[in-house]
């Protein structure tokens, strides 16, 4: 038996950056010897990103550019913090409040598109990797939908930008195992808690793509369409240093060498080759992607690799350009989008995280 879909959610927190103001805030909060570079502006305008929303909200924005500080945000620069930012305490509890009213409401959102009741979900999931507290979203979840104190919880941490991936992989254990099983899988990341201020590129380029969201999926054993069929995960060799998320002193850092595209397009098809294979499956009988939007070279990247066709990344470059990458739920708007437009299957979703691994999921 496998993981149907019946219903996926997402949100946004409501404020949104464009590049501009992300370009005018990076001025303001970069290093101070980057500050003033003539290579942030391209980085910011060529970043392929519309719109990045961000829970923070406008009145730091505005506090920044004005310099008051009406907000109270400990995100505005200090003479301690300047090049720093605030301590990873402080980013977690403004995390811990922002995290689970945003969760609940792709979480409500989902329930509405399965049409089903908050008191018939026997198994959640939760997955972040951008902040840690317990009681935590879970918490949220129970508490905020109503479900059953016996709800049966498992929590995805820490796995990066594939890590609703790795909760499918869950869902669909417990739908396999379990013929009642009714399985929320919520996913939430606020990626803009951990802005860097300091003067290294891949982390300035970190900040100028990642953004706020959540997204969640319901769904029960069976065998209708967009049930998750099969799921994969590769080891890219001698890459553990290329992508890494580790915990620092002054917000979770990430390490994203230029190495990584290269990387995946040499080694991604032959094992995805394999893969299919034993789902008795090619890339050309693949009938749509969802690919995780690590940022346009990634994309491309894979692209190349796969030898895919114009237009088997629209789905996936268009929630890049509308949201940016939001890091774990963003394959969830991704799968949406596909859903609603009746994508052909089979489907494969794809994201890559820390590792560097490749993890894949195939619906019918």
């Amino acid at each position: 038996m496998s993981f149907v879909v019946q219903g996926i959610g997402t949100a946004c927190p409501p404020f949104a950056a464009s590049p501009e103001i992300g370009l005018q805030v990076a001025r303001h909060l970069a290093g101070p010897d980057v500050r003033t570079s003539t290579w942030l502006g391209p980085l910011y305008t060529g970043s392929g990103v519309k719109f990045r929303h961000q829970a923070l909200g406008e009145k730091p924005i505005a506090d920044l550019f004005a310099g008051t500080n009406d907000s109270g945000s400990p995100f505005l620069p200090s003479p301690e913090t300047d090049g720093v930012g605030p301590t990873t305490g402080a980013r977690l509890r403004e995390y811990a409040k922002e995290a689970g009213p945003l969760v609940l409401r792709a979480a409500v959102d989902a329930m509405s598109a399965a049409d089903r009741d908050p008191g018939t979900i026997t198994h959640l999931i939760t997955v972040t990797c951008t902040g840690f507290q317990s009681p935590g979203i879970d918490y949220a979840l129970i508490r905020g939908l109503g479900l059953s104190p016996n709800v049966e919880r498992t929590q995805v941490g820490f796995m990066g930008c594939h890590g609703a991936l790795n909760g499918l992989r869950v869902a669909s254990a417990f739908a396999s195992a379990d013929s009642q099983a009714v399985v929320l899988l919520a996913a939430v990341e606020l990626c803009s808690m951990h802005y860097y201020y300091g003067s290294r590129a891949d982390r300035l380029i970190a900040n100028a793509i990642f953004a706020d969201g959540a997204g969640a999926v319901v769904g029960t054993g069976g065998d209708g369409p967009w049930r998750v069929d099969a799921t994969g995960s590769c080891l890219i060799p001698d890459s553990a240093d290329d992508m890494a998320w580790v915990i620092g002193d002054h917000g979770f850092e990430m390490t994203l060498s230029r190495k990584v595209p290269g990387k995946i397009a040499v080694h991604l098809k032959p094992w995805l080759d394999g893969w299919l294979v034993r789902h008795g499956l090619s890339v050309e009988a693949v009938g749509s992607w969802a690919i995780h939007p690590g940022g346009p070279k990634i994309l491309s990247a894979v692209e190349e690799g796969l030898n895919l066709s114009e237009g088997a990344m629209a789905a996936s470059r268009g929630v890049f350009t509308d949201y940016g990458n939001m890091s774990s739920p963003t394959v969830l708007f991704i799968l949406n989008r596909l859903r609603n437009a009746n994508a052909p299957r089979p489907c494969v979703a794809l994201g890559f995280g820390p590792g560097l691994v490749a993890e894949a999921s195939l619906f019918r």
